[in-house]
């Protein structure tokens, strides 16, 4: 230096500062950048032995080339798919794996997680505590909703989602925040469908409707928005009226249980009585039927009879009449004990002893303990 060799420095003998602040030499000094770069100089020159000629600095560009174009490659892990992009327009998507894009500045690569099926939560919040474990907490501004008959009730649910396939460049740039938007449509599509559905459905049997409404109305609103997104699934987690008045609703829930207990016990009782009646009645009917059947075919055989009788009376009336008194008198003396008595002219006993016949063949009934 021109000024190594005077002992005063710079600024003369004094070792005063350029303002004449007094001595300079106290405390560390700065580091001397000239001496800096001739360390530098010296190392490479060390690497490189000899003057550094046209050949080095090709060797050293061929270098630099090598590993720029080596920066390329990237890697696309199982659960994402790469983005290549060519001075920032979409150019095309690539599976996972190795795989390789012309260097940066000419193209760039992103790797969403457009395999992975993601959930959102609506109404409430999951957090992990290592005492308690994963604990609940209720976000009431979400999941208040009104229904059609204008009641307030409490739903909660979660909305599973993933990119849709052969659209990772849609979810990437036509939504600003995917995620955000799935939750936004997801609310909105919940809110339409339960404003349009009465408490009482919606508190008992409709789940899996209000789940298929909404997963086809959040579907429908995203492809028009062009987020890229597919809905897998809705799921219900909890549908309650407001903590307020839950028990006023439980109490008209046991009510409405009652009245279709008893409903259904009137109704089975009317399916018992209703079919014996019925059942009696054709009975009757069918009896007084063949009552009347029997009572028809009877008269009509009497007056064919009689009619037939009458035929043979008029061609011999005598012979018809002493056979008619002869069937008449055995039908009425058939069954009964016969007793003759004869009041000739000799002026008998009178009685005649009379013999049954038939009744000798019967045998007596047989007494217990005794003999026949």
């Amino acid at each position: 230096m021109p000024w190594s060799n005077q002992s005063g420095g710079p600024w003369g003998s004094g070792s005063r500062g350029p303002w004449g602040s007094g001595p300079q030499s106290q405390g560390p000094r700065p580091p001397d950048l000239e001496d800096l770069l001739r360390r530098g100089q010296d190392k490479l020159r060390t690497l490189l032995p000899g003057n550094l000629g046209g050949r080095g600095v090709a060797i050293i560009a061929l270098i630099a080339v090598a590993l720029w174009g080596i920066s390329g490659f990237f890697r696309v892990e199982p659960d994402e798919v790469g983005v290549v992009l060519r001075f920032g327009k979409f150019i095309r998507e690539v599976q996972p794996g190795l795989n390789y894009h012309l260097p940066y500045p000419i193209e760039t690569a992103l790797t969403p997680q457009a395999l992975r099926v993601n959930k959102v939560n609506i109404g409430f919040r999951e957090s992990d505590d290592m005492r308690r474990g994963t604990t609940l907490r209720d976000v009431p501004e979400e999941s208040l909703m009104l229904t059609g008959d204008e009641n307030i009730v409490d739903v909660d649910f979660s909305v599973l989602w993933r990119v849709k396939a052969n659209a990772v460049g849609d979810f990437l740039f036509d939504v600003q925040d995917p995620p955000a938007a799935v939750k936004a449509v997801a609310e909105s599509a919940m809110r339409q469908v339960i404003g349009r559905s009465n408490i009482q459905a919606i508190l008992t049997g409709a789940r899996q409707t209000i789940e298929t409404a909404v997963q086809e109305l959040m579907q429908q609103t995203l492809d028009n928005y062009g987020a890229g997104v597919t809905v897998q699934q809705v799921q219900l987690q909890k549908v309650d009226p407001p903590t307020q008045v839950i028990d006023a609703f439980r109490d008209v829930q046991a009510a409405r249980s009652d009245l279709e207990r008893a409903q259904n016990e009137a109704q089975t009782y009317a399916n018992k009585v209703v079919p014996e009646a019925r059942g009696r009645a054709a009975k009757i009917i069918q009896d007084a039927e063949a009552y009347r059947e029997q009572t028809v075919a009877e008269a009509k055989g009497q007056a064919s009879r009689f009619t037939q009788v009458y035929d043979q009376y008029k061609k011999a009336p005598d012979v018809t009449r002493q056979r008619i008194y002869l069937e008449t008198m055995e039908r009425v003396l058939g069954g009964t004990d016969k007793t003759i008595i004869d009041t000739g002219p000799q002026g008998g006993p009178g009685v005649v002893p009379y013999l049954p016949l038939n009744d000798l063949t019967r045998q007596p009934p047989s007494k217990p303990g005794g003999t026949p």
